[in-house]
Order: structure tokens, then sequence, then C-alpha cells
């Protein structure tokens, strides 16, 4: 069951490292997706205030991430994954001091600068990983940093939920984000250990490869469409998921993080199993098939607010819950290895660049669109279900992509 887990004992040492430091980075992101809204209820923000904090976050993503598809073109990436390590945490404590004294302007400020920190390693992780390991662990690269997210969530929830089961009037939603940005920067140690020299295409030196290197606008554009649309759908729900079991089900913090905690084992194990799952049945069958089934998943789970009155409800909201996040986050690996072959080796920077700014701003409009829902007293099932919708065509637009990218690859315009 677990022996694909040697799979990943090949990655350059380096590599691991640089993972195991963006790790940190997403603990510090797991908690905060999941602790600060309510945070945030708490100190007597409603609920449409703290949508419209959260847009900021992204916002800064958005604001930073073509620059910096840009500047990492060319360039030695290990500076940039400093600079996440220490600002993250950093912002992180900035914000909870900003929303403990109430200091509204400084809290947008905060949450703009802690978004646009992670820029400096969700953009270049993937062009790195590419750029520095062999063809033959790239899968498996990719898998493993997709899946810190997870790890961090896994090791957030559990924490959380221990916490809370001690005393959960001493470890308050303020203490845990506290606690969790201070560990943050514990990446730095990881990044210590990192000794790689780096490969660089150092086409900012020639005239001739500057040319050569030239952006295939159309093919990127193809390539992040359904992105586009997935990333829409998601801003609409994934923020605001611990509020909809808090207001609709009475779930209180320390039930959610473990229910949360379970999901992202499930999630990892599903994410490492990706290299496995791409060879066996490939993109063609693996993409539609799971992201499918986790849109099914969500219906059922926003549907449960019709019956939420009856106990059983919030079980099987819990049971849509975790069948859901696996399924949805297994394509996601798969995903960034299709649309980053499909665009080719010289449009990876920007590629990547381009999906954090199209997931930040997409979320940003989602959040500023479920501010205006919340202030007209939209029921979270509407607003899940219209991610839902979402999420279907997206899978549509998946399967063509795929279908073009095996076009491709036939005319070997495709290196995979």
């Amino acid at each position: 069951m677990f022996d694909f887990i040697k799979e990943y004992r090949r990655l350059t040492p380096a590599i691991t490292n640089v993972i195991v430091a963006e790790f940190f980075i997403q603990l510090v992101n797991a908690t905060f997706m999941l602790i600060l809204p309510l945070y945030m209820d708490r100190k007597g923000y409603s609920a449409e205030e703290i949508a419209l904090f959260i847009t900021f976050r992204f916002l800064g993503v958005f604001l930073l991430a073509l620059p910096i598809g840009n500047i990492i073109k060319g360039r030695v990436m290990k500076p940039f994954f400093y600079m996440a390590t220490i600002l993250v945490p950093l912002f992180g404590l900035c914000i909870v001091l900003c929303i403990y004294l109430k200091l509204t302007l400084l809290i947008y400020i905060s949450l703009l600068l802690w978004g646009a920190s992670f820029t400096f390693m969700q953009i270049p992780i993937t062009p790195y990983i590419l750029r520095n390991e062999i063809k033959e662990n790239h899968t498996s690269g990719i898998a493993l940093s997709y899946s810190t997210w997870s790890f961090a969530g896994i090791v957030s929830g559990v924490i959380i939920a221990f916490l809370d089961k001690i005393n959960p009037y001493y470890f308050d939603e303020e203490k845990i984000l506290i606690l969790f940005s201070i560990l943050g920067f514990g990446g730095l140690f990881f990044m210590n250990k990192v000794n790689l020299v780096e490969e660089i295409d150092d086409s900012k030196t020639s005239k001739i490869k500057t040319k050569l290197h030239k952006n295939d606008w159309f093919l990127i554009f193809k390539g992040l469409v359904p992105t586009l649309i997935i990333a829409t759908g998601a801003g609409l729900t994934i923020p605001f998921i611990s509020l909809f079991f808090d207001k609709v089900h009475h779930m209180g913090k320390g039930d959610f993080s473990f229910v949360s905690a379970i999901a992202a084992v499930l999630v990892v194990w599903g994410a490492l199993m990706v290299p496995r799952i791409k060879h066996n049945i490939g993109y063609k069958i693996a993409i539609p098939t799971t992201q499918a089934l986790a849109v099914i998943s969500l219906v059922a789970l926003a549907t449960t607010q019709l019956y939420s009155q009856y106990s059983i409800a919030v079980y099987i909201a819990i049971i849509c819950y975790l069948l859901r996040q696996p399924l949805m986050n297994m394509a996601g690996p798969m995903t960034s290895e299709l649309v980053m072959n499909y665009v080719g080796e010289k449009n990876r920077e920007i590629t990547s660049a381009l999906t954090s700014a199209i997931w930040s701003g997409s979320w940003v409009i989602s959040g500023y669109m479920v501010k205006i829902m919340f202030s007209k007293n939209y029921p979270y099932v509407n607003i899940f279900l219209i991610t839902a919708a979402l999420y279907a065509f997206g899978v549509i637009m998946y399967y063509f992509l795929i279908v073009d990218y095996g076009k491709r690859e036939k005319q070997g315009l495709i290196k995979s």
C-alpha cells in the first residue's frame, strides 16, 4: 500500500530540503486558512468583512506574480525561497497583532504583504524542480511539493485539535495563529542545508537567446483556461469552508481541525500516489474522473444545509468533505505537470507566475462576490453549488486540453 514511497527517495537532497522548507510555509498557510476566519469572527467582524479581508491576501499574490515570473527566468532561485521562509511567518504575526488592536488599514496591508510573500516560494518551486531534477523524477518532485499543503494540514489540524482538548479557552484562535507563525520560521533550517548548484538557462546574456525565449502567449492561454475556471469556483468555497461547518453545522475549531487533518491524510496519500496513477491510466482518465467525483461530493456537501436541522446532516457533510478533498487535490500535480509540459520549457516560469496570478486574482474576485452574497443573505448551499457548476465546466475544459496535449505529443511538439 505504501511501497510507492521509495520513488520519492530518489529525489535530489537539495530538492527535498526546499520542499520541506515549503512545508513550513504551508504550515502557516494551512493554519491561517482554517483559523483566521474564526478568529476574526470572534473579534466581532461580520462575514462580509472577513470575506473582504481575505481577498487582500490573494490580491498580494496577484500583484506580484507576473513580476516574479519574469525575474526568476534565468536566475538562481534559492534567494527567493529564503525570502519566503522569513516573510510569510513574519507577516503572519503582523496580521494577528493588527486584528487584536483592530487596526483596519494595517490588517489590509499585512494581508497584502503576507500574500505577496508566498509568491517567492510558490512560483519558483515547480520550475526549480523541472530545472534541477532528472526527468524521471519530475512527477515525484511536483507531487511531493504539491503535498506539502496537505502535510501541513495534517500537522496543523492534529496539533490544534490536541491543544483544544487540553484547554480550549487558553489555546484560543489568537494563540494558535501566533504559535504556528513562529513554527513557520523552521523552514530556515532546511534552506541552510540546500547547497545545489542550480542549472540556469542564462537567456538574459544573449539577445539571440532572448528572441528565442519569447513567450508563446496563445499556447499559454490555452493551457491556463481550465485553471481559471477551477480557481474562480474554488475561491467561492475554500476560504469559507470552516465558516460553513461553524455556522451551518455548529462544529467548533477543535472538531473541524481534526476532520481537516483526516482529510489532509487522504489528500497526501492520494497526491503521493499520483506518479503511479499517471503511469497506469494516464492523464486522459485520471484527471477528469477524480475531478468529476469531487464535484459530486461537493454538491452532496452543499445540500446538507437544506436538512441541517437533522443530526445526520453533519455526518454526511463530514463524509462528503473527506471524499471531496483527496479527489479534487489528486488532480493537482497531474494538471500542473500537464500544463508545464504543454506550454514547453521556455514558457514555464511565466506560466507558473500566471497560474499563481490566476488563482489569486480569481480568488480576489470570488471573495468580493462572496462578500456581496453574504450581505444579501445568500445561503452557503447556493454559493457552493455555483462552485460545483464552475468545477464541472473546468473538468470539461481539462478534457479538451488533454486531447490537444495528445495531438501535440504525437506531432513531436511536446517533450514529456
